[in-house]
């Protein structure tokens, strides 16, 4: 048996009248990698960041090498060889990608910062990564994913022994996350203990040694990998048989809704053009940094292009604003829901209602009782857990959050919808609902352009799938042709046998 690194007991988080951790237990083994696997609100962050000193426990306790701590903040668990990658990236906009990587841990020289060695070392960890991020950079404008490598480089420059991630992957290509997986693995053979949070089945399966599943804030089984399967898995989740992921019957294409020729934006992308057409899905894949996000936030007003036409409903659109693309029947579910999506101090229903206040403001003046009610449904609609509408949704887990960004675009009854990443950090559960819902706007009509990294989620809900690499469409493949295999090699460069 390997050496128990980290023993929690009992753990219980409460949070004033509302507890979120129940009686949990769980061991993390020297050279194993473990998963804690739930739907959102389960209770796998908290567990997470009880044990990496982000919240303490209202009871239980933890022994580190058969010794109990205290671990009052991150900083004492950094000392403890413990570092956890958050869901939602935490760096610095305005510092530099090093500075980011270093913050706080700065190396010095003569009592200054060691400026060129800090440059060296943040070039050397990003390569280990794989990512081509400048050191010298500045956060701000970086992806979430290119973030959350920031976060797992500063980790790994540390001396780590436990190391915990939540929905790292949730934004990576599956070429990063086969990169991430090898520095796992090497972390694996170098006896260090490797929480892993994570809702994509396939990587779990692939990835971990030894699974622990809650539900409703409890620990309800824990599994060897090897000894059970993902219908047992998903039952015990979520307490109920769940529809996984299945192909969506294609519609019969209407008018075109979206046009877009020669759009281009410097530095970010070139000569863009496509078509989607009503009751069309219209996936847009790609590597991390190939510039989908910022096609989308282009065609939204947010990123306007320096040149290209667009035309909506068959009419020449100009779009130089959100206000603009609202005005054309065009919504946007942002990637980064924290910084884009969601306004976190407000609640639930002021959230949910953003998007629809010409239409519920008559003469200026909110129908708060109207806001509710539509939260409301919307809460019910897409299983968001809760205590209530009127929750700050700063108070919810990241998948959570996501359903209400979603349902605020939806409330705006949009005729053409822009969905980037909608299924980052959402449960298998959940995942099944939205994959429905996309399946039924496309039924009514609604033309759907969809940015994900998830390439069965890809494959499965698109009609046609456009590739771009490098800020250009490379590729576009129609229904029959599209497999994760052309979509990798289309992505990177490749040959479908290499891919």
């Amino acid at each position: 048996m390997s050496t128990v690194l980290i023993q929690a007991t009992g753990l219980t988080k409460t949070f004033g009248t509302v507890t979120v951790l129940e009686d949990a237990s769980v061991s993390l083994y020297a050279g194993e990698i473990h998963a804690f696997l739930g739907e959102n609100g389960a209770g796998k962050s908290t567990l997470a960041k009880l044990i990496a000193g982000v919240h303490t426990p209202t009871r239980g306790t933890i022994t580190v090498d058969g010794r109990q701590v205290a671990i009052p903040n991150p900083r004492a668990a950094s000392a403890l060889g413990i570092a956890l990658i958050p869901q939602e990236p935490q760096t610095f906009p305005d510092l530099s990608a090093a500075e980011n990587i270093f913050a706080g841990r700065q190396p010095m020289r003569g009592g200054r910062v060691d400026w060129a060695r800090m440059f060296a070392e943040a070039k050397r960890l990003l390569s280990t990564l794989g990512v081509a991020i400048d050191p010298k950079a500045p956060a701000r404008g970086l992806s979430v994913a290119d973030r959350q490598m920031l976060e797992l480089a500063a980790a790994l420059s540390q001396d780590v022994r436990v190391l915990i991630l939540d929905e790292t992957t949730a934004s990576l290509t599956p070429g990063e996350v086969k990169r991430l997986t090898v520095i796992l693995r090497r972390l694996q053979s170098e006896g260090k203990a490797v929480a892993f949070i994570g809702h994509r089945m396939e990587e779990i399966f692939d990835l971990c040694d030894r699974l622990t599943i809650l539900r409703d804030g409890k620990i309800v089984g824990e599994r060897l990998t090897c000894d059970t399967d993902t219908d047992e898995v998903v039952r015990l989740m979520v307490g109920r048989e769940v529809d996984l992921l299945k192909s969506r019957p294609s519609n019969t294409p209407g008018a075109p809704m979206l046009e877009v020729s020669g759009l281009s934006r410097e530095r970010k992308f070139i000569n863009i053009g496509f078509t989607v057409h009503k009751g069309e899905v219209v996936g847009l894949a790609g590597l991390v940094g190939a510039g989908r996000t910022e096609v989308a936030r282009s065609l939204f007003g947010l990123l306007p292009a320096d040149s290209g036409a667009v035309r909506v409903a068959g009419k020449p659109a100009a779009i130089r604003s959100p206000g603009d693309a609202m005005r054309l029947g065009i919504a946007l579910v942002p990637e980064d829901r924290q910084q884009h999506g969601a306004l976190l101090p407000m609640s639930l229903w002021e959230n949910a209602s953003l998007a629809a206040l010409p239409r519920i403001s008559p003469r200026g003046w909110v129908r708060d009782k109207v806001a509710r009610a539509m939260a409301d449904g919307w809460i019910g609609k897409l299983s968001v857990r809760c205590r209530d509408a009127e929750q700050p949704i700063r108070e919810l887990s990241g998948g959570n959050q996501q359903k209400i960004v979603l349902a605020k675009w939806l409330q705006t009854d949009p005729s053409i919808l822009i969905l980037d990443e909608p299924t980052r950090g959402i449960d298998v559960g959940a995942k099944s609902e939205v994959h429905r819902l996309i399946a039924d706007l496309a039924e009514k009509g609604v033309a759907v352009l969809l940015i994900s990294s998830d390439l069965p989620e890809v494959v499965a809900l698109c009609d046609r799938v456009l590739v771009m690499r490098e800020g250009r469409i490379v590729r576009e493949l129609a229904r029959q042709e599209a497999t994760s295999e052309a979509i990798i090699a289309a992505a990177s460069g490749l040959t479908e046998a290499t891919a």
